[in-house]
């Protein structure tokens, strides 16, 4: 798939509800922390992540984080990594694809 697109659709949380959930969102799941999601958003330069149990939560998985020829993981792909930092000013969950770790490419098969 080829689409990118921002993060759209009911689940989505608005951009307040992320702030305001921001500093328990960031306790509850530091630096080492596995979570599982579905992608919600796709974009060069990564996907988007809606996290299971934190509806108020965006994950961002960057593409510096993804090896040589491996491939972003499509809309709806269910997938999990490990969380890797806090990003406060867009208050986004930096998130490493296990996908990214164990496999030199990600198919859409997978999820």
């Amino acid at each position: 798939m080829d689409e990118y697109v921002w993060p759209t659709g009911p689940n989505v949380p608005a951009p307040h509800a992320t702030r305001r959930s921001w500093a328990a969102t960031v306790e509850a799941l530091p630096v080492g922390s596995r979570v599982t999601g579905e992608v919600c958003g796709r974009q060069r330069f990564g996907v988007f992540i809606l996290l299971d149990g934190f509806p108020e939560a965006m994950a961002l998985a960057e593409i510096i984080a993804m090896p040589p020829g491996a491939e972003l993981p499509t809309i709806g792909a269910r997938t999990e990594g490990e969380v890797i930092s806090h990003v406060e000013h867009n208050h986004q969950v930096r998130v490493k694809l296990d996908e990214w770790t164990t496999s030199g490419a990600l198919g859409a098969g997978n999820g």
